[in-house]
């Protein structure tokens, strides 16, 4: 099937290309190329290392598959509408596998509902071979592992890797471009190269990125035989953002239930192997989580401090130190977590160090020199604030007011319907009551609490 037939003024179109392919024919110069090897690179070496019994064709196709949604997603901005319409032509070595009604079905399924767009694939058969099986050179990792899990430097990958059975037990695998030192309190990970680039990157959204990680995860988790794979993201992450979409955007699924359970069908579909995964942290705050960790033998303060939360680039944020900025939504979530765990940081972590100030501008005018950078950060600062807000709100709203999410959650959880609404409530009541402790602790005086009263700059 030619990929023009597919092709519209509105479709976004990206043409993957084998290293040194020669773009097809009768393309309407509407689409955008990616090369193998340019746009798209693996690391060769650490592909290697995953040199193991079992490692078949279809996973490096799943790499593939991958590199191009997340490049196709990042490239094109959205409309104010939200959605927009894709179509994807991508080699693969095993194309009667992707082509399969089931997999072709189940991959549209969990990447529309994800991001909110519309997928299409055309798959043709790949040319070169896998580079996977060159050298023989197995992983470090042993056959004694007893589930997977997608580790970040986050506060909830650490503290649910040892929550969940500790370094022993866990696959951790972590999907980044360029190699990452382990830090003091890291459980061992092991490097899934990936990286996209030299391209314009249009979109921040950047829904794509649970598939990634969801895919990417249970691929060596198949390849080490572990049918678990645990999700970190506690309560307030993994439920909130889709419970409380922002205005005119579409619902945030990145680590609720129901997106799990459509990965879950198009794996088992595109791997003949059945993965489950499990959010044991679904119904707790990040604040009980990290609590709960800090109980554990020989675990100290140390061991949550030394993570990375932050969403703000690394050019608004970086000052000769690897700091956060203290105000978006993850560095307060990440603050009102520590505060309620007992937990406090040097004062040196964030950019916004102080947020009792009175004034956001007295709290930055020092911190971020540029007006537009400034302007930013207060952004993302008032909108997450709001979001924390509105969350703690709903702990005092009546039951019904909840049951359409809880409705969706239960499908996908096979609780109740009526146990689902009373652990929402629950796991909502404990985030309102760390919220307003962690404003009360700031003051009347502090522009974050200002904000709350309807002021917008201080």
């Amino acid at each position: 099937m030619n990929v023009h037939n597919h092709s519209s003024p509105t479709t976004k179109t990206l043409v993957v290309l084998e290293s040194g392919e020669r773009p097809p024919a009768r393309l309407h110069g509407r689409e955008e190329l990616a090369e193998i090897g340019q746009q798209i690179r693996f690391d060769a070496g650490i592909l290697d290392s995953f040199d193991v019994a079992g490692c078949l064709s279809r996973h490096f196709d799943l790499l593939v598959v991958c590199a191009a949604i997340e490049l196709a997603d990042r490239r094109w901005g959205r409309p104010r509408a939200w959605s927009r319409n894709f179509n994807l032509r991508i080699p693969v070595i095993d194309l009667e596998r992707w082509q399969k009604p089931a997999v072709a079905h189940g991959l549209r399924r969990a990447l529309g509902f994800l991001t909110g767009d519309n997928w299409q694939f055309t798959f043709v058969r790949a040319k070169n071979g896998s580079p996977i099986g060159m050298r023989q050179i197995p992983l470090g990792f042993d056959k004694t592992k007893k589930f997977a899990i997608a580790y970040s430097d986050g506060l909830d990958s650490r503290a649910v890797t040892s929550l969940s059975g500790g370094e022993d037990e866990a696959l951790c695998i972590r999907v980044a471009g360029t190699h990452q030192r382990r830090q003091k309190g890291d459980s061992p990970f092991e490097r899934i190269p990936f990286d996209t680039r030299d391209y314009r990157q249009n979109e921040s959204s950047f829904r794509s990125r649970s598939f990634k990680f969801a895919a990417i995860t249970a691929m060596a988790a198949q390849l080490y035989q572990v049918s678990r794979i645990v999700v970190p993201e506690s309560g307030q992450g993994a439920l909130g953002p889709a419970i409380l979409p922002l205005h005119n955007i579409y619902a945030d699924y990145r680590n609720h239930p129901a997106f799990f359970r459509r990965m879950e069908q198009f794996l088992h579909a595109l791997l003949d192997w059945s993965v489950k995964f499990e959010q044991p942290r679904l119904w707790y705050t990040k604040g009980q989580t990290l609590r709960d960790f800090r109980l554990l033998p020989g675990k100290t303060n140390l061991d949550l401090t030394q993570t990375h939360s932050c969403w703000q680039t690394r050019r608004i944020v970086n000052d000769g130190y690897r700091r956060q900025c203290g105000l978006c939504a993850a560095c307060l979530l990440r603050r009102q977590s520590l505060h309620a765990a007992g937990i406090k940081e040097d004062s040196g972590t964030y950019v916004v160090r102080d947020l009792n100030e009175a004034s956001i501008a007295a709290a930055l005018t020092t911190a971020v020199a540029d007006k537009a950078d400034r302007d930013i950060m207060i952004a993302y600062g008032s909108a997450g604030a709001r979001h924390l807000q509105h969350l703690a709100d709903l702990a005092d709203q009546p039951d019904k007011t909840l049951h359409t999410h809880a409705s969706q959650i239960a499908i996908a959880t096979g609780e109740t319907c009526d146990e689902t609404t009373r652990r929402l409530s629950v796991m909502l009541s404990v985030h309102a009551e760390e919220w307003r402790a962690f404003r009360s602790d700031l003051g009347g005086n502090s522009f974050l609490n200002s904000w709350m009263d309807g002021g917008r700059n201080g």
